[in-house]
């Protein structure tokens, strides 16, 4: 099991300049992110749409840590290969995107990538009790997802269930929406240990000035360790 203390940082680039994307991969890195969160909406599940596999590969080579790719997409299983081939490390599918969820998560690992699996503020923790050998990682929206910079729903409880289910398994709890230094503790207490933030990190910087990147990151780390000691 990941340490509790081990929180890590994943910025969301639906949060940076669209037209370096490559500086900004590598200016959040140099900043202390341990993770990049790529996501990939398709207009159809989400109402709005951002990257192909294309896209996902022209980021792959600037990536030098964890490239987590969130499919908000559905059908999924379609995909799966083009984004697993396109150099995903991890692949998260929605529960809620298609009716057999155990065939997703079985082509998502034959694909090569490690497995997650997202829900929706509305579905509840227990819905992935059948699901948590399969799985990595279990992606806790905390915003409806389809667009960056939502406030923060408080799901704490539905952490706190979900690491109990979780028990002693490997399986990382991520947070996605609205992860601020102020809402990040209440997360981190309750379980999470992977926090995804766009607009917290990004603001204030830019690929020529990234050390406000930098600042966020860190502030972000501080607050969520400091709630677990």
């Amino acid at each position: 099991m990941p340490k509790r203390q081990d929180i890590k940082i994943a910025p969301s680039i639906l949060s940076a300049d669209f037209a370096d994307f490559g500086a900004e991969i590598r200016a959040i890195e140099s900043q202390g992110a341990d993770w990049v969160h790529v996501d990939v909406m398709d207009g159809h599940f989400v109402p709005n749409l951002t990257f192909g596999p294309p896209a996902v590969a022209a980021f792959r080579r600037h990536v030098t840590t964890v490239m987590d790719v969130h499919l908000m997409i559905a059908p999924v299983d379609p995909y799966i290969e083009a984004f697993a081939q396109a150099g995903a490390d991890i692949l998260t599918a929605h529960l809620e995107a298609g009716p057999h969820i155990h065939r997703t998560l079985q082509a998502i690992r034959a694909a090569g990538c490690k497995a997650g699996l997202a829900l929706n503020p509305g579905t509840p923790a227990e819905a992935v009790a059948p699901l948590l050998d399969m799985v990595d990682l279990v992606c806790v929206m905390t915003v409806n997802p389809g667009f960056g910079g939502q406030s923060f729903l408080d799901l704490t409880d539905k952490v706190r269930t979900l690491r109990a289910l979780i028990g002693d398994r490997p399986v990382h709890i991520e947070i996605d929406g609205g992860v601020t230094p102020d809402t990040a503790p209440l997360v981190a207490a309750a379980g999470a240990d992977v926090l995804v933030a766009g607009s917290a990190v990004f603001k204030g910087g830019s690929v020529s000035d990234p050390d406000p990147y930098g600042t966020n990151i860190r502030a972000i780390r501080k607050a969520a360790q400091g709630a677990i000691g």
